[in-house]
């Protein structure tokens, strides 16, 4: 229904305590990496977003991160989902408290997608980090403890969308995810004070609805 919350669902959390020397190149772990964890969920940003959180209460690296093609509606196998993460340490202990971390965030509830309609067959997912961790300062190039916007939603209404957030606040685009993601979607990363990325979440929702509502200019 439209402004249900579509919450993620983690389908898989293993953990490799001892990597095979033969998967560290692979999985793209340095030799100093002994443990890591795989997660997949429904919601790949879920994903993104809770191993960046887990880099900011664990001594861990994330090494590997991707987008299954279609979404998770069109997933092939049962945990497959929509995202795919890899996080590894120098120890078990470090490992563990990545995953305690991802799971408390699962627990928050924070992550959640928006339906603009009764069908819930499109839908947008905005978050605001008041304070990003390595695997984004890493990834995104931005300064570690940044605050950041975090928008995505279906690609014509996000790039609607994204304009309407880039003119609303003084929050600084510094990526936007051309339309067609692995998951055909698209979106974009601001940053700026945590009030200003508030702003362009909120006026990145508005305008996902606004098109949802409206999607044809004037007729």
């Amino acid at each position: 229904m439209k402004n249900d919350k579509i919450y993620p669902e983690i389908l898989s959390m293993v953990l490799i305590t001892q990597v095979s020397e033969g998967l560290k190149a692979d999985l793209q772990l340095s030799e100093e990496h002994t443990s890591c964890a795989v997660i997949t969920a429904t919601i790949d940003d879920f994903v993104f977003l809770a191993l960046d959180e887990a880099t900011k209460k664990a001594d861990v690296d994330v090494t590997y991160t991707g987008s299954f093609y279609g979404g998770n509606p069109n997933s092939s196998s049962k945990l497959q989902g929509e995202g795919i993460g890899i996080f590894a340490g120098k120890t078990v202990a470090s490992v563990q408290a990545a995953i305690d971390a991802i799971y408390d965030f699962y627990d928050s509830g924070l992550i959640y997608a928006v339906s603009c309609n009764d069908e819930d067959s499109i839908a947008y997912l905005t978050y605001t980090a008041a304070s990003v961790g390595t695997y984004f300062a890493k990834t995104m190039d931005i300064p570690l403890g940044c605050s950041m916007a975090y928008l995505v939603g279906p690609p014509i209404e996000s790039i609607y969308a994204a304009d309407a957030a880039d003119k609303a606040s003084n929050a600084k685009m510094v990526r936007f995810y051309t339309p067609p993601t692995e998951t055909n979607c698209s979106g974009a990363i601001f940053i700026g004070s945590q009030s200003d990325c508030t702003i362009c979440c909120e006026a990145f929702g508005a305008a996902v609805q606004e098109v949802a509502d409206r999607p044809i200019y004037n007729r």
